[in-house]
């Protein structure tokens, strides 16, 4: 499983990416590129201290400032069944 064809899959699904810098951000994949950059809507940032939060309503996050990213385990599921076939 190639890491930006289960990013493609999660269109749609909620994920929490979290910076380089600490922030994390909770919201709904709207689409991605090959550089992994991001469009996220339904978006709630959390400051890195873990006291500040906003809500937005969509935000672009450059792929180069991604620590990581957390998907729906059901995404991962439907990758692996699509590889297989």
């Amino acid at each position: 499983m190639l890491p930006l064809s289960l990013l493609r899959a999660s269109t749609d699904h909620p994920m929490l990416v979290e910076l380089k810098n600490g922030d994390t951000y909770n919201g709904t994949l709207l689409n991605c590129d090959n550089y992994m950059n991001i469009n996220l809507t339904k978006v709630i940032l959390t400051s890195h201290d873990g006291e500040t939060f906003y809500e937005l309503d969509s935000c672009y996050i450059r792929g180069n400032t991604i620590k990581y990213l957390r998907v729906d385990p059901q995404v991962i599921d439907k990758v692996v069944d699509e590889s297989h076939s």
